[in-house]
């Protein structure tokens, strides 16, 4: 029987599924997911992906027995995997969709690439977000995504119309988290995947939760609840970018057309909402453009900066939480619980390593992207250059973490839920207990350097010295004159007030980034 292989990766779903939709119009289909050892031998896998990959496969096996086909599961390396079924069942058609992931999946589906050569098997793929492969130039950029933003979506085969193919050695207990390497923990209330959650998830943030989206992200108070929450399930491909862009659009409409007052304030935070959206498609096609900024500087010049400064003390006391300023620590403790922070927490923790810390942006991206649920390569690597002032085009961003706690938990009662033994420091004290007189330190029953960390440098003086050395490396001749070819190849196209207007009449387009 001949068949085509539906190689699912990170597009966990059955709607919107151009590779399941085409191939299902041809005859008899295989789905196959791989579970790839030496992916999950990776730095940045960790075991919550693992768990939460688990929970995604088993509702995406309930969504293919629905449409009459089983997922088929395999243990090995993709192109292993393939060849011992092409052995056993030799077939013509290999369909995906485009991914831009890790350094790995990019060798990975090179590799792929080649198996598919060698034995004459034909591989098609679908774009999946708004990334263009193969893009010559970013000034097409934004008409492509809306084109592909506005397309139909693609509806779900039938019920029972799916014509499934079987591999007979396809596992039906996937290994356990210990067994591929995976064995640091993983955070107790974090999110759980699978479409049906994400679903539910995207029609309680557009009827209710966007209310608040608007001057609710930017405080780790609020935002667990005022922001949308998809991003893990964009990320595994649970739910589809383009119908979340359709839901959003739709419920914009309905809310335009209400006579509700409360409507008006709704639709500002939707509409920020499809904004972001769009820079987290901006932000990946970075990635897929120049696959080397996972690793090394995107501007060349600032090769050097921090990589032969390395400072272990300073990087164990930011995983542990313990440098000493609340609201750092604060969030790398919600971190390990939840896995997930808002934005602006991250940018701040991004901050707090690459300027009074000094650490270089990619050992503490490999951690961050172990702790983050949401894990997206192309929206990570690119931030983390961002944020750490080595992309040469932003403005550089330094975020004091005094002043964060001052904007965004002014009462201390988000450091205070964390940190257990900040709940007896008087307010007075609460943004810089390191300064209590010890007279104090004994009525509340808190030592500074035993039951709370002192901080591990001096704030001030220390990014104040960075910033030096970030402006004097910025001034260089030879380092601004590199500065038009990233924008050339990398810059956004639109200005900062809008999605939908291209900037004409600029010769140096306006970068932007997702912190508004």
């Amino acid at each position: 029987m001949t068949f085509t292989v539906v190689w699912f990766k990170r597009d966990l779903r059955v709607h919107d599924h151009a590779p399941l939709f085409h191939a299902a119009r041809q005859g008899p289909v295989l789905c196959l997911y791989v579970v790839e050892p030496s992916y999950w031998a990776q730095p940045d896998a960790a075991l919550q992906h693992y768990l939460f990959l688990q929970e995604c496969l088993h509702d995406l096996k309930q969504q293919l027995h629905a449409c009459g086909a089983a997922l088929q599961v395999a243990v090995g390396e993709v192109t292993q995997v393939l060849a011992r079924l092409h052995a056993a069942t030799p077939f013509t058609r290999l369909v995906s969709h485009e991914e831009t992931g890790n350094g790995h999946t990019f060798e990975r589906d090179r590799s792929v690439a080649r198996w598919c050569r060698d034995h004459g098997v034909t591989w098609r793929e679908w774009p999946q977000h708004g990334v263009v492969r193969r893009l010559r130039t970013r000034d097409v950029w934004h008409a492509r995504w809306r084109a592909h933003m506005h397309a139909p979506c693609l509806p779900a085969p039938q019920a029972g119309s799916l014509r499934g193919a079987v591999l007979p050695w396809a596992t039906q207990v996937l290994p356990a988290g210990p067994g591929l390497g995976l064995t640091a923990d993983a955070p107790r209330h974090r999110q759980r995947g699978g479409r049906a959650v994400g679903g539910a998830l995207l029609q309680d943030f557009l009827f209710e939760r966007s209310q608040r989206y608007r001057g609710g992200i930017s405080s780790p108070l609020t935002a667990p609840s005022a922001c949308s929450r998809l991003s893990p399930y964009l990320a595994l491909g649970c739910l589809s970018m383009r119908e979340v862009v359709h839901a959003t659009e739709l419920r914009l409409l309905q809310l335009k057309e209400s006579a509700d007052p409360a409507a008006v304030w709704q639709c500002k935070g939707l509409a920020a909402f499809i904004s972001r959206l769009h820079w987290h498609c901006h932000f990946i096609q970075k990635l897929e453009s120049e696959p080397a900024l996972e690793f090394r500087n995107l501007h060349r010049g600032y090769d050097g900066l921090r990589e032969q400064e390395w400072n272990e003390a300073h990087f164990a006391a930011l995983v542990n939480g313990r440098t000493g300023w609340p609201m750092v620590d604060a969030c790398v403790a919600m971190l390990r619980e939840t896995g997930w922070i808002n934005f602006r927490m991250r940018a701040m923790l991004v901050s707090v390593a690459s300027y009074p810390l000094w650490l270089h942006w990619r050992p503490v991206g490999l951690w961050l992207a172990r702790q983050f649920i949401d894990y997206e390569p192309g929206i990570h690597w690119s931030q983390m250059q961002m944020q750490a002032g080595t992309t040469g085009i932003n403005t550089t961003r330094v975020y004091n973490p005094i002043k964060q706690a001052q904007d965004h938990d002014p009462q201390g009662r988000f450091v205070r839920h964390w940190l257990p033994a900040l709940r007896r420091v008087p307010d007075t004290w609460l943004l810089q207990p390191w300064r209590m007189p010890p007279d104090v330190q004994a009525r509340c029953g808190v030592r500074v350097g035993v039951d709370i960390p002192e901080p591990v440098v001096d704030l001030e003086a220390a990014t104040r010295q960075a910033k030096a050395r970030i402006h004097a490396l910025r001034a260089r001749t030879d380092v601004r004159a590199a500065n038009a070819a990233i924008v050339q190849k990398h810059g956004s196209r639109l200005r900062r007030d809008s999605v939908d207007r291209p900037h004409r009449g600029a010769a140096m387009p306006q970068q932007q980034s997702l912190d508004f």
